[in-house]
């Protein structure tokens, strides 16, 4: 058993997956990342836009082999996303489907610091953030640091443990925790709830690069270029904490004690007791804005460092 290494499942997600001889090239005109960059040795972050610029969906994407990429995203989005997509297929040679049943989704969290003992495929680990480790039928992805995560997407019906020998020696743990580390990352998730509510740069994506300013058109690009070269973005994904739980639910609206109104993204417990979430809030109290429903949650929360810069 490794103690230090912790294993949890993320039933949330599924796995969209795009098939046929135009597959890059549709994605390329549909998504925000640059789909020249992915290969089987990197995977990306990428958003999926309406034409007002608004995320509809952010997907971890991968290459399984030329002419096929699987797509991570939850799996209450995967069946509209499908659809709206199909939409703009035309005569491309492109072929979209839920392949949820057929993938287990997991994600590992290593220690801070080296620690014994260590599995046997530690050092295989991609440590670069976005490269990705093949291993007999499954991908295994570095997605941040401080601790270190990968996210892992493996075929459901290979037995667990077989694509990283010790994989299965490793701590359970609840999804929780993977949430709790997400929201301390300032890296956010879309769900229902919450597609369409928000263009590009108010979930930070442009910082985490999810979208790439110097390729061609796609669906919303133009509302979002417009927001970066004009850099009129007056709410940012922000990271919040209380010490006591609160009654949030993401896509809810808040008011903080500052006056500022924030629409909640992601929620976790703290690991201390209390709760952090991520919400869309503006810097400071905007001049003119009106003031918040009567309605709207209170929240007693205090602001919390993001391991990032944003551009403000």
């Amino acid at each position: 058993m490794y103690p230090q290494w912790k294993l949890l499942p993320l039933a949330h997600l599924g796995v969209l997956r795009a098939r046929g001889r135009d597959v890059v090239a549709f994605l390329q005109g549909q998504l925000s990342a640059d789909l020249a960059a992915l290969t089987r040795e990197r995977s990306l972050l990428a958003g999926c836009h309406n034409p007002q610029g608004r995320v509809l969906a952010l997907m971890r994407l991968f290459e399984r082999e030329p002419g096929e990429v699987l797509a991570l995203l939850p799996r209450e989005l995967i069946g509209p996303i499908v659809a709206r997509l199909r939409g703009f297929v035309l005569r491309s040679r492109v072929e979209l489907t839920d392949e949820s049943a057929a993938w287990r989704i997991e994600g590992l969290v290593g220690p801070d610091t080296p620690a014994e003992p260590a599995p046997a495929f530690a050092p295989q680990l991609p440590q670069a953030p976005g490269a990705v480790l093949e291993a007999a039928e499954a991908r295994v992805a570095r997605v941040d640091s401080n601790p270190p995560r990968w996210l892992i997407v493996s075929s459901a019906a290979a037995v667990p443990g077989d694509a990283l020998p010790g994989l299965a020696e490793c701590a359970p743990a609840d999804s929780a925790l993977w949430q709790r580390l997400a929201v301390a990352h300032g890296q956010p998730e879309v769900y229902a709830a919450t597609s369409g509510e928000f263009v590009a740069q108010m979930l930070n994506l442009d910082v985490l690069g999810a979208i790439a300013f110097d390729k061609g058109c796609y669906t919303g690009q133009e509302v979002i270029a417009r927001a970066h070269y004009r850099g009129r973005v007056k709410r940012r994904l922000r990271r919040f904490g209380s010490a006591v739980p609160l009654p949030l639910a993401v896509g809810a609206a808040g008011t903080l004690a500052d006056g500022r109104s924030v629409r909640i993204v992601e929620v976790a417990p703290a690991e201390g007791g209390g709760c952090e979430f991520l919400a869309v809030a503006p810097s400071e109290t905007a001049p003119g804005e009106p003031p918040a429903a009567a309605a709207t949650l209170r929240l007693e929360a205090t602001p919390l460092p993001l391991p990032y810069e944003l551009p403000e």
